[in-house]
């Protein structure tokens, strides 16, 4: 029934208001009120206060003038794209966290099925298959990281470890944890920010001779107030952490959680998570069947034990198997939905909206395709790869390969402060050549002065190798 004098008009808002956006109803001036008075807020400015001015955009976009007809749209977009050059137009050697590795036909075949790729949110009634491929993802990845319970992939591997140090703070009921300085400046800026407030986050230092955590610097933060140690092996620096049980033995003297990040790619040669003593395992999928996307494509995963004061503190959905009342058939569905904030809303864990479940299942085909001879297989040949780049690089005049004496996986730093030349001035002359060298850290990691991360995947070959050392050498 509408009071007398509250007529509204054509758009849901009552005379005398601003009228609602045609399609965002809830702008409205009485229904913006209303809700930012729930949330104790004065003006909607204050919900971005977190946001550093650089970053926002202060007046109108940008925006060219609308185009009509489809034909100018498409021509406007081609042209935009033209302007980008993409890992496969260049020999590539970026990484930091997307990869380019082989994607195998049957994984682009699968995450397009209709049933995986239009099914979003689906329920029982209506899934042709999502639930059990997702369960199976689940299953083929907790065999991988010898760990128990692997959730539906969130965002990206950087909310998986910021969740993961939330779920050791709700399980500790500690508000301090610790991250290796051999991580991403990216990386440690979104946990840094997904645990605030509440929670403090400290870099661990990093021994500058091999690149792995310095255990000195652990033992002088680790105390009692820590919830947990986040280490990753290999690291931002494609060292494998060579000290991931005693980090975990120290940390658990402490009543610390071990949270371990890993690339699941390298598990057919490297020990698993759960053998070496962590709590929580999480990392990105993306280098499990998924193409560089331009900042698409990237998946996270948590996995636990099966511990279920640590399982209950899992914010994501579970898929589980169970028994139909049809002799010899079986369901699939929701573990534990009580704790997810599709169930109790504000009063979730955490909250979890759109996952990358496509992803789960895309990589659950990646690796029933690959089975523990194919990863092995493909672990020795990355291995042998950035061995052989190593040893290459390092015999061009003027070039260190830092963290030399310590084992790599994928990634690895090149110095090149003996160079004399800055690492921006030789990475656009190797663009030149359509050569992308690698990422530059002399911002991220100033400590490391003009130095390069270089990756190598099974896609290089060893003339792509030399390609870029006399490219390299020409350039210098």
């Amino acid at each position: 029934m509408i009071e007398s004098g509250t007529r509204p008009d054509s758009r849901g808002s009552e005379a005398g208001e601003a009228p609602a956006h045609p399609y965002i109803p809830n702008t409205a001036t009485r229904a913006r009120s209303q809700m930012l008075s729930a949330i104790g807020i004065a003006d909607v400015e204050e919900l971005y206060a977190d946001i550093p001015d650089s970053l926002r955009v202060h007046g109108l976009l940008d925006l060219p003038e609308p185009l009509t007809a489809e034909v100018d749209l498409t021509r406007h977009i081609e042209d935009l794209l033209k302007r980008n050059t993409s890992t496969r137009d260049a020999l590539s050697f970026l990484g930091a966290g997307c990869y380019d590795h082989h994607v195998p036909a049957v994984c682009d075949e699968i995450n397009s099925r209709s049933e995986f790729l239009t099914a979003y949110a689906g329920t029982p009634h209506e899934d042709h298959g999502r639930f059990q491929a997702l369960f199976e993802y689940a299953s083929l990845m907790g065999e991988l990281l010898e760990m128990d319970v692997v959730t539906v992939p969130v965002y990206d591997g950087y909310q998986a470890a910021a969740t993961s140090l939330r779920m050791a703070g709700r399980f500790t009921g500690r508000r301090r944890v610790l991250v290796t300085g051999a991580t991403a400046a990216a990386q440690l800026s979104k946990i840094t920010d997904y645990l605030r407030p509440g929670m403090r986050v400290e870099s661990l230092e990093v021994m500058p001779d091999s690149g792995a955590t310095d255990l000195d610097s652990l033992a002088r933060a680790l105390t009692d107030d820590v919830a947990a140690v986040l280490v990753q092996s290999p690291n931002y620096f494609g060292v494998i952490e060579p000290s991931v049980q005693q980090i975990g033995r120290l940390a658990h003297a402490r009543g610390a959680l071990l949270v371990l990040s890993c690339d699941p790619i390298s598990l057919g040669i490297l020990a698993p998570p759960g053998q070496l003593g962590a709590d929580i395992a999480c990392g990105d999928l993306q280098s499990l069947g998924m193409h560089q996307q331009f900042g698409g494509g990237q998946a996270g995963f948590i996995a636990t034990h099966d511990d279920e004061q640590i399982m209950r503190e899992l914010p994501t959905r579970l898929f589980g198997i169970t028994t139909t009342s049809v002799a010899g058939e079986y369901g699939f569905g929701d573990v534990a939905f009580d704790r997810t904030s599709f169930a109790r809303r504000e009063e979730g864990k955490e909250w979890v909206g759109t996952a990358a479940a496509l992803w789960g299942i895309t990589a659950g085909a990646y690796l029933a395709l690959m089975g523990p001879t194919g990863m092995r297989e493909i672990g020795d040949t990355i291995v042998d790869r950035t061995r052989y780049a190593m040893t290459r690089l390092a015999s061009v005049p003027g070039t260190v390969v830092a963290h030399g004496p310590s084992a790599h996986f994928r990634e690895f730093v090149l110095d090149l402060n003996a160079t004399g030349q800055t690492v921006a001035d030789i990475d656009s002359a190797l663009r030149e050549c359509l050569i992308f060298a690698g990422v530059d850290l002399s911002r991220e990691h100033p400590n490391l002065g003009q130095s390069l991360l270089v990756c190598v995947t099974e896609r290089h070959t060893m003339a792509d190798i030399d390609r870029f050392a006399e490219n390299l050498q020409a350039a210098l």
